[in-house]
């Protein structure tokens, strides 16, 4: 390895390029834009001194690209690791650095272990090999869905009692947060996190639009939240649904369908040719079941491995 050194956030082309030439050696094509990579080095909690490492060959080329997150002040640390295709010799020292990295996450948190998780593309056969190989087990598998439009869709009818509260106010972005945190508390790798945490998180992203954060009450309580944003516009042509949650309280009366549909006649408004969203397909919800049979299809599978350190 010729070099390993902290990011700054004007190293984000730079790794963007990097991300994307992995992506292409796997996929075919480009799946992360220059905006996700300027918000993952911008996130909230993520320290640029102390939880990335950019390495370049001898002639200053990066050729690896490796961060530590931990989520709050729990035991869950995410990590990634980007290796560019014919430079795998920095592979190894990447991932003990990184590995090591979330220990030290960990014990700053007063954890005694930790657990680690890595998002690996499900066509991505080294990545998943290097994960086994550092004592990574697969976890869950997320799939990344997609609805396709040929023009205008008609905006759902919506069931008794329900209206619709966008999120410009704090009254509402409060009530939202309630709603995620209880919503998504039995989801595989959720951690809670207190409502100056939530919003700030959010609002550092560039793709959050507040108008586009949905709160549906059902009379007068609340019930299901929708996130909409524009993260897949660029590369896509897509919209796409970050968050959907409806309360234990309220499940099965048609609120999730209903807003799944909300989105997709948004989206189309919007002039997009269709929507996207990702969801774990060993959700404790029948989520899947619901955006399969709402027309949506399957595009991709992202596993996560977990390593218990």
């Amino acid at each position: 390895m010729g070099s390993l050194r902290r990011p700054r956030a004007e190293d984000a082309a730079a790794i963007h390029e990097l991300v994307a030439a992995c992506d292409l050696a796997v996929l075919g094509r480009v799946d992360a834009t220059l905006d996700d990579i300027a918000d993952e080095l911008a996130e909230p909690g993520f320290d640029l001194d102390r939880d990335g490492w950019l390495a370049h060959d001898s002639g200053g080329r990066p050729v690896g690209w490796a961060w530590a997150f931990a989520q709050g002040g729990s035991d869950l640390v995410e990590i990634d690791v980007y290796v560019r295709p014919g430079s795998e010799h920095v592979a190894g020292e990447l991932w003990d650095t990184v590995l090591g990295r979330a220990r030290e996450l960990g014990r700053e948190r007063g954890h005694d272990s930790v657990t680690v998780d890595v998002g690996v593309h499900r066509a991505d056969e080294a990545k998943r090999a290097l994960a086994a190989r550092h004592g990574f087990e697969p976890g869950t598998s997320y799939h990344r869905l997609r609805a396709d439009f040929d023009g205008p869709v008609d905006p759902p009818v919506p069931p008794p009692g329900v209206t619709l509260h966008t999120g410009e106010s704090d009254e509402v972005r409060r009530e939202a947060h309630r709603v995620h945190q209880e919503g998504f508390a039995e989801h595989f790798g959720f951690v809670p996190a207190a409502y100056d945490d939530w919003y700030a998180r959010r609002q550092s992203r560039s793709t959050t639009d507040w108008s586009r954060l949905v709160l549906a009450r059902i009379d007068g309580r609340p019930a299901g939240l929708l996130v909409c944003n524009d993260q897949f516009v660029s590369d896509e042509g897509c919209g796409y649904v970050a968050t959907l949650a409806v309360l234990p309280a309220y499940r099965g009366r048609g609120l999730g369908g209903f807003l799944l549909r909300h989105a997709f006649a948004a989206d189309a408004a919007r002039g997009h040719k269709g929507t996207i969203l990702h969801v774990d397909s060993n959700n404790t919800t029948p989520a899947l079941g619901l955006y399969l049979s709402a027309g949506m299809r399957k595009v991709m599978v992202i596993d996560v491995w977990r390593r218990r350190l």
